[in-house]
Parts: structure tokens; C-alpha cells; sequence
């Protein structure tokens, strides 16, 4: 009987473009197999799994050594929160709203009055990028900088120096209070910086997301409210805004992220529920950066520490592996997400080898397979594949 799952998100590790990806302007995209193109790829554990039989990534044609497929995300968008979201059983029937053009003056001037100081800023832009332009006002005058990108994201920028972090979780805080109803972003960034005029640099490990909460239950809700241990590592409780988790834990980098996702599963070993986890650096430091060869190193670390969480399996656990949008660094017309579908790798005692599980599966999907695995109740949205997965 299978007891636990654990759910990693390769934050952004696209494998192909949607047949809509032209409406968002990533035509092209692959984010692993272009990656693998322009700097090649040591990626030998992703590949046993089968990963280079969901796109090219420089594998050989050896069966894989569990189950494999590739998802595509029904929700409209390509942002973390839809795509997490859906993963676990609530797909969207509309896009949180986006301001390429800048926030509107009134939405300003009531955050203003509301955190009773002036702001910087107020356009989309990368964050490194909106340092160099805005770091050194912002330490002369206090103003915290506020920004945003083609996803919907009311991000506020300070140099911890001049805006003590408690302030600038609270100035987050006030946001989220205000950005609902006529105005649902859906998520708010504290983007903490430090280091001298010249050489700011953001503090990625005290990054704070405030999400919008799901308009319904998911997965995770279900299996808390029928006693199972539910564990988020990484950001996972910022996504689903701190609901349906029994703990959250916190993590620096990937590595940092892969050291406690292990510990995770040896906690709760034995045990029925859900450990959760986001690898954040794939997308925040990689992709949107546009650094193909920073983002195929990452990929080849977490390749290397692979064996350790498949070691760490018990026979009652099953591994899936997935992403929740892309971000081919390889794109230069934009700096942001790629809609693309998302690789699906299953490992486990019980689970099919060389095992193709289909194309075009929908992320909902995966959620509805885990519910149905754990005996958990029935998501709204998705099919179960656990009799095509499990033997």
C-alpha cells in the first residue's frame, strides 16, 4: 500500500511550447531541450527516468527505470500560482490580472497613503535590472521600489539596511490586504537587497511571497482535513497561502532545498500524506535571467543529489517529478515565463518501468493520481492514471 507522496516542482523545467504558445509570445520554446542545444547536458539520473523520452535533452534510448509523460496546463496564463494551483486539482477559468504598463495611479497613491511613504518605481522590470536604476535612490530616500513583470506580481524592493525586514514583510502584508476583489494579483514579493551602492544584491533567501488564497480546496486541504500529514518545503506555503499544510519549511537554494527534502522524508516515514516541494532557483536566478548555462549547471547539481531522494524512498512511497510553467533562458524577447508543457517523471517500489503514461496529460492529472493513490477524497477537476502508473 502506497502511504506518502512526494511532489517536486522543477520551478520552470518546460519541455516544449503549448499549441497557444504563440498568444504569449513564446514560440520556441523548450526550455530543457534548448538549454541542452546551446551548452549541452550531464543530466544521467533525469535520463534513466526517461526524461529524454519526453524531449531531446542529449539522453541515450535506455528503458527508464520507473514512468513517464508530459502534462499541459488548461488554466489560461503561466504563472507559479495558476500552475501550482492546478497541479493539485484547481484549474482557472480566467488570468490573474498583469500591468505591463505599470501599476494604476490611484492603486499607488491609496498604497502609499496606506504604508505612509512615497514609492519608487511602479513599472515592469527584471529586479536585478530595477536595482541598478532605482538601488541608490531608494537608499537616500527610504522609498521602498515597487515593480512588476509579466506575471501578475506587485513586487516591493528594499535594501535591508534602510528597511529592516519585519518592515518590509509588513509593507507586503498592506498590500495583500488591498490587492483583491477589482484588483486580485496574485502575488505579492518582498524582494529584500543588500551590499554597497554599485554591488546590491538580492537576498533571494529572505524572498517572501504573499499569495492570493484558492477559491477552493485542493488536494492539499483534503489530505490535512482527513488527518494526513501535509509538509510544504520551499515556497510551497507562500503559493497556497500558508493553507492545507501541517508544516513548512523553509529553504535557502536548491540544495538547501534537496538536504531538507530528504529529512522530510525519513520524519514522516511510515506515515500517510504529502511532502510538497518547490526548487525555486531553476526559474528565479536561471530563467528569468535569461542564464542557459547557469540554469544547465542547477540542472546537473540536482541531478548529482537525485540517487539521495530515490535512496531515501520507502516501498509505501511514490517520487513524481514536474514543473509549473517554463522559462526557456533561451528566449530573449522577454524575460519572463514560457507556456510550455511540463515533464512528469514517477518513481517508486510499485511503479511501472519504461512506462509512457501519455503526451498530453493535464495537470490536474497529477493531483487526481495522488488523491487516488492515497485514498484521499476525489478532486473536482482531472483524471487518475494510477492504474496505467502503479502495479
Amino acid at each position: 500500500m502506497i502511504k506518502k507522496a512526494v511532489l517536486i516542482i522543477l520551478d520552470s523545467l518546460g519541455v516544449g511550447e503549448l499549441p497557444d504558445a504563440a498568444k504569449y509570445g513564446d514560440s520556441g520554446s523548450n526550455t530543457l531541450r534548448n538549454i541542452y542545444l546551446e551548452r549541452g547536458l550531464d543530466i544521467p539520473n533525469l535520463c534513466s527516468m526517461g526524461i529524454g523520452k519526453i524531449t531531446e535533452a542529449g539522453c541515450s534510448e535506455k528503458p527508464a527505470s520507473g514512468s513517464y509523460g508530459r502534462m499541459m496546463e488548461i488554466s489560461p496564463g503561466k504563472d507559479t500560482t495558476t500552475g501550482h494551483w492546478e497541479l493539485v486539482g484547481l484549474p482557472l477559468d480566467f488570468s490573474f490580472p498583469t500591468y505591463p504598463d505599470g501599476f494604476p495611479a490611484e492603486m499607488i497613491a491609496e498604497y502609499e497613503k496606506r504604508i505612509g511613504r512615497k514609492v519608487l518605481g511602479n513599472y515592469a522590470s527584471s529586479g536585478t535590472e530595477i536595482l541598478k536604476v532605482l538601488g541608490s535612490e531608494h537608499v537616500k530616500t527610504g522609498f521602498p521600489i515597487v515593480y512588476t513583470s509579466a506575471d501578475s506580481v506587485f513586487q516591493v524592493a528594499a535594501h535591508q539596511d534602510v528597511v529592516p525586514l519585519e518592515q518590509l514583510y509588513e509593507f507586503c502584508s498592506i498590500a495583500r490586504e488591498m490587492l483583491v476583489g477589482d484588483n486580485p494579483i496574485a502575488r505579492v514579493i518582498a524582494r529584500p537587497f543588500t551590499g554597497p551602492e554599485g554591488d546590491f544584491q538580492r537576498n533571494n533567501a529572505d524572498r517572501k511571497d504573499y499569495s492570493i488564497a484558492p477559491p477552493e480546496d485542493t488536494l492539499l486541504d483534503n489530505l490535512k482535513n482527513e488527518g494526513a500529514f501535509v509538509c510544504g518545503v520551499g515556497k510551497i506555503g507562500d503559493i497556497f497561502a500558508h493553507r492545507g499544510l501541517a508544516e513548512e519549511i523553509k529553504s535557502k537554494d536548491n540544495m538547501d532545498c534537496v538536504d531538507k527534502t530528504i529529512e522530510a522524508m525519513k520524519k514522516y516515514r511510515g506515515e500517510k500524506g504529502l511532502i510538497f516541494v518547490n526548487l525555486v532557483a531553476f526559474d528565479s536566478v536561471y530563467g528569468h535571467r535569461r542564464d542557459a548555462e547557469g540554469y544547465g549547471r542547477a540542472l546537473e547539481e540536482f541531478d548529482r543529489r537525485l540517487p539521495e531522494i530515490l535512496e531515501a524512498l520507502d516501498d509505501d512511497t511514490i517520487l513524481l517529478m514536474t514543473a509549473d510553467h517554463g522559462c526557456d533562458p533561451t528566449i530573449k524577447d522577454h524575460t519572463d515565463h514560457t507556456r510550455e508543457y511540463v515533464p512528469l517523471l514517477v518513481a517508486g517500489e510499485r511503479v511501472k518501468k519504461d512506462n509512457n503514461l501519455g503526451m498530453d496529460l493535464k495537470y490536474s492529472d497529477c493531483g487526481q493520481t495522488i488523491a487516488d493513490i492515497l485514498g484521499s477524497k476525489k478532486l473536482n477537476s482531472g483524471v487518475s492514471f494510477r492504474e496505467e502508473l502503479i502495479i
